[in-house]
């Protein structure tokens, strides 16, 4: 038997069986999932600029959503626009995210100054001054001192009479200067009320991811599923459900003017829309909705701006 002619072959197999074996192997991609990302389409840069006051929708946009950007109860956006269903609002449809009768047109402080009139020039004119004709002609003769001769010496002359009381013109009364009316402008939550606002953790656990305002918009805390979630500081609720996708079962609890707290990837929420509540109260059960794994994801919103939460949580 020729083993010769088969030579060729044999060697061609190995050279394929050897180039399948070097092949570069790829790794399994791995997908992060983010608690609360933003899947929303970014705006192009020609698009103009919203009006203060005023917001318009972008694709993937919910109503939730956008009050939560804004700091802003999603009822009252609903309110201020008119919505008759919360759940239908339109791509570059523009809704308002502040209140009507705020100042954001007329670019003041809402301080009103009335017109001042001005008093009169101080300086008072003295009273005239009677004229007296002056004596034209040498008198020679020369009576004893009566009354009557005084008189009559007086009249010839022109004077007048020394007993005639002549009383000093009286001077003008300044005009009273008008007060300048200044209307307060409303009342708005002063910067150190924010500063006066008490903070506890919302749970104990180690924390797993920090705050990055361009990856995470808070801190995600880790824990057992049913963990306790509590009020970081005293508030009301402003939201309780699961409309914002990545945040699981949320609650947001809004602690003045410009703060708000939200938690995330509850299990269970225990706390209604519109309860108050104080700091430290049983707001949710810790879980995995929307998430990964077992965690709460904790923001601090100022102005529906994310902040970082160790700025105002106490040390641990």
């Amino acid at each position: 038997m020729n083993y010769t002619s088969h030579l060729p072959l044999l060697l061609l197999t190995l050279g394929l069986l050897s180039a399948c074996n070097t092949a570069p192997r790829r790794p399994v991609p791995v997908i992060d999932r983010l608690p609360a990302a933003d899947n929303r389409v970014p705006r192009a840069a020609d698009d103009h600029k919203d009006e203060r006051g005023m917001y318009t929708v972008r694709k993937g946009d919910t109503l939730i959503r956008i009050a939560l950007d804004h700091g802003q109860n999603y009822r009252d956006i609903v309110e201020w626009n008119k919505l008759s269903n919360p759940n239908d609002i339109k791509v570059d449809q523009v809704l308002r995210v502040l209140p009507p009768d705020s100042k954001s047109d007329s670019g003041g402080n809402g301080v009103t100054i009335s017109k001042i009139d001005m008093p009169p020039s101080s300086e008072t004119k003295a009273p005239p001054v009677p004229v007296v004709a002056k004596k034209t002609t040498p008198r020679a003769d020369k009576r004893p001192y009566s009354d009557s001769a005084l008189a009559e010496l007086q009249k010839s002359e022109g004077g007048v009479p020394l007993k005639a009381d002549l009383k000093p013109a009286e001077k003008p009364e300044p005009a009273t200067p008008a007060v300048a009316v200044v209307t307060p402008p409303p009342p708005r939550a002063a910067a150190g009320d924010d500063e006066q606002l008490s903070w506890i953790w919302p749970s104990e656990g180690k924390i797993v991811a920090t705050f990055d305002e361009g990856k995470n918009k808070g801190i995600d805390i880790a824990g057992k599923a049913g963990q306790q979630v509590m009020a970081a500081g005293a508030g009301k609720v402003m939201y309780a459900g699961s409309g914002i996708r990545g945040y699981g079962n949320l609650v947001i609890v809004k602690h003045s003017n410009s703060l708000l707290s939200a938690y995330a990837h509850n299990r269970s929420i225990v706390v209604k829309e519109g309860q108050s509540v104080h700091k430290g109260q049983l707001i949710a059960e810790m879980g995995d909705s929307d998430a990964d794994s077992v965690k709460l994801h904790f923001e601090i919103r100022q102005q529906g701006k994310p902040v970082d939460p160790s700025r105002f949580l106490p040390n641990r």
